[in-house]
């Protein structure tokens, strides 16, 4: 009894995926869980787009190259939020976001 693994189960694995950090995102009073929020969410999308890109061939290399897009923007996106948390903790000695009233430059 074997049963094909189906673009039905690469989409709920990445909805769950995208569930679980938008619910981290929203309940995360740390900026560092905040971060690890953001990063399940495009891994989630970065899923779906694989599972698209696998069972779709007329779009084969797009899915694969959004989905690097989307890596490279992952990578950015953390890299500046962890240098403004780093800083923002040398400033406040806290990461807590809902002490972040006063963001200046």
């Amino acid at each position: 009894m074997t049963e094909t693994i189906g673009l039905e189960h690469y989409l709920f694995l990445g909805a769950l995926l995208f569930v679980c950090g938008a619910v981290c995102m929203a309940t995360k009073r740390n900026a560092i869980g905040v971060l690890i929020g953001v990063e399940l969410v495009l891994n989630g999308a970065n899923i779906n787009l694989v599972a698209f890109a696998h069972f779709n061939p007329a779009f084969e290399i797009e899915g694969m190259i959004f989905a690097l897009m989307v890596i490279v923007l992952a990578a950015g996106e953390a890299a500046v939020a962890l240098a403004i948390v780093l800083n923002f903790y040398n400033n406040h000695m806290t990461v807590d976001v809902d002490t972040a009233e006063e963001l200046k430059g």
